[in-house]
């Protein structure tokens, strides 16, 4: 059941956002330091409902990453292909560097590789987060940026 799937690491949980979430997501995506590394441009309460609550399903798939029940990131996966498309997520500042963002990257991957069959993830950190590059490499990516070979039809969602 890949449309409800609740994906379990060790230190987190992720589970499919929904329309009640909006308003959790809409202060997150408001705040600079959670957009910093994604575009670094805060995003409307109306934007965070149409991109990030589950309305872009089946082609994207949206999570909450919660730890010890609490939300502390957001995380999606994009389809580009039968088996191939892309990862983005982002944790909650407080959340950093406690390993939960390689923790939650393996439950992505480990879902994707092995329930789903994909053969190929994009993951798009750009160079200068160190912390996220390292937490890719940390949940078993092999990161080559760009990430993504010339002529694939990975491409994250517009």
């Amino acid at each position: 059941m890949a449309d409800g799937a609740v994906l379990d690491g060790v230190l987190t949980r992720l589970i499919p956002t929904t329309e009640a979430d909006v308003d959790l997501l809409g202060r997150w995506f408001a705040s600079p330091d959670f957009v910093e590394h994604g575009g670094g441009v805060p995003l409307s309460r109306d934007e965070v409902a149409e991109k990030y609550v589950g309305r872009r399903r089946p082609r994207v798939r949206s999570f909450l990453v919660l730890a010890q029940g609490t939300p502390v990131g957001y995380a999606q996966y994009w389809h580009a292909d039968v088996a191939e498309g892309g990862v983005d997520m982002v944790l909650a500042p407080e959340a950093r560097g406690r390993g939960l963002g390689p923790d939650a990257a393996r439950a992505l991957l480990a879902h994707l590789g092995g329930t789903l069959g994909w053969r190929r993830v994009a993951v798009d950190p750009l160079r200068g987060n160190v912390r996220a590059v390292r937490a890719w490499e940390k949940a078993g990516s092999r990161l080559r940026l760009p990430v993504v070979r010339a002529g694939s039809t990975a491409a994250p969602p517009s």
